[in-house]
């Protein structure tokens, strides 16, 4: 397994201070570590996310999406298009 720090491209921050990493797993399974809790992940192409948790923690789980071809407009979209029950 791999893992990188996330670094915004889309959100007006210059860095997350390394608080998002993204690790990739052989599989191609790539799962996002926002303040060491996995908050989202990209399985078969497909977005799945646990839960926003903090405002912080959206603005991660937003630029990780985005940055992968998703869209990720807000919480209420990202809830209803990602979440799982």
């Amino acid at each position: 397994m791999t893992n990188y720090k996330l670094n915004p491209m889309y959100a007006r921050q210059k860095s997350f201070y390394g608080k998002a990493v993204v690790n990739v797993h052989p599989n191609g399974e790539k799962v996002l570590i926002s303040y060491s809790t996995a908050v989202a992940r990209i399985v078969n192409g497909q977005p799945v996310v646990k839960g926003t948790y903090s405002q912080t923690t959206l603005r991660h789980i937003k630029e990780f999406l985005q940055q992968h071809g998703f869209k990720a407009t807000n919480k209420a979209q990202i809830e209803a298009d990602y979440m799982t029950a």
